[in-house]
C-alpha cells in the first residue's frame, strides 16, 4: 500500500530521527512510503495565535502536498500535528475548492501508532529494549484525536521493556504550542511538575507520541540538570526488530492491515 508521510515541522526541524524510525517501522510491515516536497506545515501554530485568515493559505498548501500523491494513507509521528489535519475540513467547509479536499485528505490521514494498530492490525512489531521506561499521553492525541490505547498496546508487546505507570498522566505537560511562549511562566510551572512525576518512576526512558512534548520535557530536564532518555514510539518499535515475533490482532494477518480504519474502530466501540 502507499502511505504519504506527513512529517510536521518539530520532526523535521528537531527531530529528524523519529520520521527515520518511523519510515523503517512502516516499510518492514509492507508500505511504500513517499515524502511530499511541498508540504511545509499544518497552521496550527498560526491558527492558534488567532491569525486565521493568514493561516488558510497554509491549509491549502498541506492538503495539496499531501494529496500530491495518489496513497492509501496519510501518517504523521505527532497526535496533535494529525488532529489539526483532522480538523482542516472544518476550517475550510466554505472553501469551495477545498472543503472536499480537505475531508478527502482527513479521512485517511492517522497517527503512527493509531494506523499500526488500527489499520494494519499490528500488536507486536518485533521490537525489544531491554529498559525501564514511562510514557508521556499527550493531551491533543488523548483529548482531540480521542487515541487512548494504541501506545499503550504496542509497548505492552515489546520485549525487555517494563513500563512504569506516570503519575497524574492525565496532565498536560505546559508545551501547548504557542501556549509555552506566552504563558512561560505558568508553562515552566506545569512541565516541572511532569518532570518530577517522571522522575518518581525511576524509569531510564519517557516515551511519547508527541515529538513537541518529548522536545518540552526534555529541554526542561536538561535545565534542571536531571538525566533522562526520550524516545518518541516509533524509535522504540524500531530497536533490536526481530520480524519473526511479530504478532497481529487476532484475525488479521500481514497484508490485510489496509481494511481497518479508525472509523469501524469507533462504531465497534474500540476506539476508547
Amino acid at each position: 500500500m502507499k502511505v504519504v508521510i506527513f512529517s510536521t515541522c518539530v520532526v523535521d526541524l528537531m527531530f529528524p530521527n523519529v520520521g527515520k524510525a518511523m519510515v523503517e517501522v512502516l516499510e518492514r510491515f509492507g508500505c511504500d512510503t513517499y515524502l511530499p516536497k511541498e508540504q511545509i506545515c499544518c497552521a496550527q501554530p498560526t491558527f492558534n495565535s488567532g491569525y486565521v485568515k493568514e493561516s488558510m493559505q497554509v491549509m491549502r498548501n498541506e492538503v495539496d502536498a499531501l494529496l500530491s500523491v495518489d496513497a492509501d494513507y496519510i501518517v504523521g509521528p505527532a497526535g496533535s500535528c494529525v488532529n489539526m489535519l483532522k480538523e482542516l475540513p472544518f476550517h475550510l467547509k466554505n472553501d469551495p475548492v477545498y472543503a472536499a479536499k480537505a475531508q478527502t485528505m482527513a479521512d485517511k490521514t492517522y497517527e503512527f501508532s493509531q494506523f499500526l494498530y488500527r489499520v494494519l492490525g499490528v500488536l507486536d512489531a518485533g521490537a525489544e529494549l531491554d529498559t525501564v521506561a514511562t510514557y508521556h499521553r499527550s493531551c491533543h492525541m488523548t483529548r482531540l484525536l480521542g487515541e487512548r490505547t494504541s501506545p499503550f498496546v504496542l509497548l505492552d508487546h515489546v520485549k525487555g521493556l517494563t513500563m512504569i505507570p506516570l503519575p497524574h498522566i492525565e496532565n498536560c505537560c505546559g508545551f501547548g504550542g504557542m501556549f509555552s511562549m506566552k504563558e512561560p511562566e505558568i508553562s515552566k510551572q506545569m512541565v516541572d511538575e511532569k518532570v518530577n512525576d517522571v522522575l518518581s518512576t525511576n524509569a531510564s526512558v519517557l516515551i511519547s507520541c508527541d515529538p513537541g512534548c518529548l522536545m518540552n520535557i526534555g529541554g526542561r530536564f536538561n535545565r534542571r540538570g536531571e538525566k533522562i532518555t526520550i524516545m518518541h514510539l516509533a524509535e522504540v518499535l524500531n530497536h533490536n526488530v526481530d520480524m519473526s515475533r511479530v504478532k497481529y490482532v487476532e484475525g488479521r494477518s500481514a497484508g490485510d492491515g489496509a481494511v481497518g480504519s479508525v472509523r469501524a474502530a469507533k462504531e465497534e466501540g474500540a476506539l476508547v
